[in-house]
């Protein structure tokens, strides 16, 4: 049995670009795929059975449950939008280290952070 990868949540936004969104957020799987590590990403997989405009806070909701799963949440993106905004503030309060990769606006994750001690890292 191969070696068991650590889990990452992927955190990108969504919402207002479901299609492109999507394909990104598969993007960022295979980049956390290719360093070793198991990625989970409930934006890419929920709108397979879910409808966002009616269930989008059930997914949220489940989506958290999974965050608690993960050891490290990856943040990617242009803007924190509101549901990575909660993901973040989700995986402060239970203290899951959270990096950001190819983000331009670093400063709004650490607003957010801001006392946490959480460990953060721009890559």
């Amino acid at each position: 049995m191969q070696k068991l990868r650590l889990k990452v949540y992927i955190c990108s936004p969504y919402k207002n670009n479901p299609e492109e969104n999507r394909r990104k957020a598969l993007q960022y799987c295979r980049k956390a795929f290719e360093e070793g590590y198991l990625p989970i990403a409930p934006h890419a997989y929920f709108p397979q059975f879910l409808d966002e405009t009616t269930e989008r806070e059930q997914g949220l909701e489940m989506a958290l449950q999974l965050l608690l799963e993960c050891q490290e949440l990856w943040v990617f993106g242009p803007e924190i939008t509101e549901g990575m905004r909660r993901e973040i503030e989700y995986a402060k309060k239970f203290g899951i280290p959270i990096k950001c990769f190819y983000f331009k606006k670093v400063d709004q994750v650490k607003e957010i952070l801001k006392g946490s001690g959480t460990d953060e890292q721009k890559h």
